[in-house]
């Protein structure tokens, strides 16, 4: 498996620390507000990550954060006159909910910021010991000239030519503009955590590299999230947490972000899609299909149009699945995958030239059911199933399964409208149209959609 490290700026053989185990570390949200689908973007990529790693084998220890205190979260506090635990914790849900609908594994961790004080104390300590920090003014600051020689690798820019950080309002108490904040003294109305050097809150860049090296390690495999975080949150990052000692994450890894009107997709911009909103518009795994399908170091441009694309890509798909289920009941889920499809997900996770593979095995497959060659519908049908496994769009899985009819209640679903079907069998048997047409329309009239096949009917939630 090859992967574009961003450190490097080069594609790389991914080889973990641990053979058999691969550590991944994802900047999470910091939740002042409910998520847009840009924010769900960076979850649903790494998640196929995970997901192709899984497949192939590896055990993946999966840290992805919260931040639940900064400048931004006490600002909305501010101006609802609520404590900033209210605003994290009601928008934290509504990220966790996001996360779930759009078939996103659960993380095998998911700290904090504010759990994990004591730890960013212990890195402030031998940020200190070192030379690398200093106090001044109730703040700790990270001395960026201290660690000139390697700092701003990551972003590929020296810091001769960076501006100032401009991270607190009490900056001439910095030795230079450029170092960063690690903690911001106490001020009224704030929440505080007590320090050897006073009162305060942490800084955002403090609180990752905590976290990351307290659940995976001095060193782990990969840091990932959005490209926008690459200055100055990785930046400082891995500065503070080299300089300390720790050899942090080996390969770096960022997606792109989504756009409206070649604009970053972003709360400032007032231009957000929530998710909710966006599930009136399509199922939540026609949205996954449509954030997966681009490359995700590219960047998506937001269009309707392309959202009902994907809708219809999907739906074809999806189609192929449901009549080959019909007519071969047990599926191999060990069956090997195409060999181009795992050409390219090795390929930087290749999900485009991935899908491309489904598309064709899917347009084979129809080939195959016309012709009624169940030995080849049942090789193509598992790997159809397996391929989109690996994405997390398998549409018989009982993530979308149950969410297709009724929220979990597929089984209780499905046997009532057996029964309304038997009944409509049984009169046009006995040549009784009208009834057989009025069971059909009480049907539809309540959102179920039924097509007759050489199977049978079949039957489906109105989209």
């Amino acid at each position: 498996m090859r992967l574009y490290d961003t450190s490097t700026r080069a594609i790389r053989d991914f080889v973990p620390i641990k053979p058999g185990r691969v550590t991944i570390y994802l900047c999470g949200a910091t939740v002042q507000a409910p998520p847009h689908i840009g924010h769900i973007r960076s979850g649903v990529n790494f998640d196929v990550l995970r997901r192709w790693l899984l497949r192939s084998g590896q055990d993946v220890w999966f840290c992805r954060n919260v931040t639940d205190l900064d400048d931004k979260i006490l600002r909305v506090a501010a101006e609802e006159g609520v404590p900033w635990f209210i605003v994290a914790e009601r928008n934290q849900r509504a990220f966790t909910w996001a996360y779930d609908v759009l078939g996103c594994l659960p993380p095998t961790v998911e700290p904090r910021a504010m759990g994990h004080i004591p730890e960013m104390i212990e890195l402030m300590h031998r940020l200190i010991d070192k030379g690398h920090a200093y106090a001044a003014g109730g703040d700790v600051y990270f001395d960026v000239m201290s660690y000139a020689e390697r700092y701003g690798r990551l972003s590929n820019q020296r810091p001769e030519n960076m501006r100032a950080a401009a991270d607190t309002d009490t900056d001439s108490a910095k030795r230079d503009p450029r170092d960063f904040a690690l903690w911001k003294g106490a001020k009224p109305g704030e929440p505080t955590w007590a320090t050897p050097w006073g009162p305060g809150r942490p800084g955002w860049h403090l609180e990752c590299s905590a976290m990351a090296t307290k659940y995976l390690g001095e060193t782990f495999d990969i840091h990932g999230g959005g490209v926008d975080l690459i200055f100055p949150h990785h930046e400082n990052e891995v500065a503070q947490s080299q300089a300390a000692g720790d050899g942090f994450a080996r390969y770096w890894l960022h997606n792109g972000m989504l756009k409206i009107g070649a604009e970053k997709m972003s709360k400032s911009l007032g231009n957000s899609l929530l998710v909710p909103a966006m599930l009136t518009k399509v199922r939540a795994v026609e949205l996954r299909y449509y954030l997966v399908a681009a490359h995700y170091r590219s960047a998506i441009e937001y269009s309707e149009e392309a959202l009902a694309e994907a809708a219809s890509a999907y739906q074809r798909i999806e189609g192929f699945v449901t009549r080959a289920a019909e007519v071969i009941h047990d599926v191999d889920a060990a069956a090997p995958l195409p060999a181009a499809f795992v050409q390219a997900m090795d390929d930087d996770l290749g999900v485009p030239q991935a899908l491309a593979v489904v598309h064709e095995v899917v347009r084979e497959g129809n080939v195959a059911l016309a012709a009624g060659n169940k030995e080849q519908v049942a090789r193509l049908l598992a790997e159809t199933q397996n391929m989109l496994d690996v994405l997390g769009l398998d549409p018989r899985s009982p993530r979308w399964r149950d969410t297709a009819a009724g929220g979990g209640l597929h089984d209780t679903v499905d046997a009532l409208v057996r029964v309304a079907l038997d009944q409509r069998q049984a009169a046009r048997a006995r040549k009784d149209y009208a009834a057989a047409d009025a069971i059909r329309d009480r049907l539809a009239a309540a959102g179920v959609t039924v097509e007759d096949t050489p199977q049978g009917p079949r039957w489906e939630l109105a989209r």
